[in-house]
Order: C-alpha cells, then structure tokens, then sequence
C-alpha cells in the first residue's frame, strides 16, 4: 500500500490501470480530453509490484482495482466515480483545484 501511496503523491492527477481494460482507456481518453496529462500505472506491467499494487488498490475500496483514480494524492474513485464527477461538472473543477491542469 505504501507503493501506491507513493506513486499517487508524485503527480497531480494518477490513475492506475490494466492494459486490457477498455474502461482504463475509456477514463485516460477522458483526462487528456479535459487536458490533463496524468501518470498512468499499468498495475498488469509492472512485474515487481503490479499485484500488490491491485491487491492494496482493493484494499483502499477500489473495487474492481482498476481504474482507481487519485487526484491531488487522495483517492477519487473508480470509472463509476470519475465519471459521475464529471457528469455533474465538478471532474474538471478537481482537476484544476490539483493543478492537473491550468486555466
């Protein structure tokens, strides 16, 4: 868990996903749309800590473990929560209060 910690402090906006997943892409394509430039984790590439960092991410309540999406260092959520955030239009509110992303 600390790894993750770790990794979700090091930049404003992080997400950490599994390069199979279509909703991982479906969330990236939705930050680089805002014009956000996130740090991407592929938790199924990284052979040394990517199970641990899935099994810390479900841990946290992150339930599939991926997407799990932190902005400013602290857990968001998961797709259902990013993308209820930005139907209801505080997503790019987050993102800018975090610095992800500047207007």
């Amino acid at each position: 868990m600390d790894r993750v910690k770790e990794l979700a402090s090091k930049k404003a906006a992080v997400i950490f996903t599994k390069s199979s997943c279509c909703m991982c892409h479906s969330i990236k394509q939705l930050f680089y749309e805002l014009g956000a430039s996130p740090a991407v984790h592929e938790v199924d590439r990284d052979m040394a800590y990517g199970r641990e960092m899935e099994w810390a991410l479900r841990a946290m309540g992150c339930n599939p473990a991926v997407p799990a999406i932190f902005i400013g260092g602290k857990f968001v959520g998961s797709a259902r929560d990013i993308i209820s955030l930005h139907l209801d239009g505080t997503l790019k509110q987050m993102l800018i209060d975090a610095k992800a992303i500047w207007f």
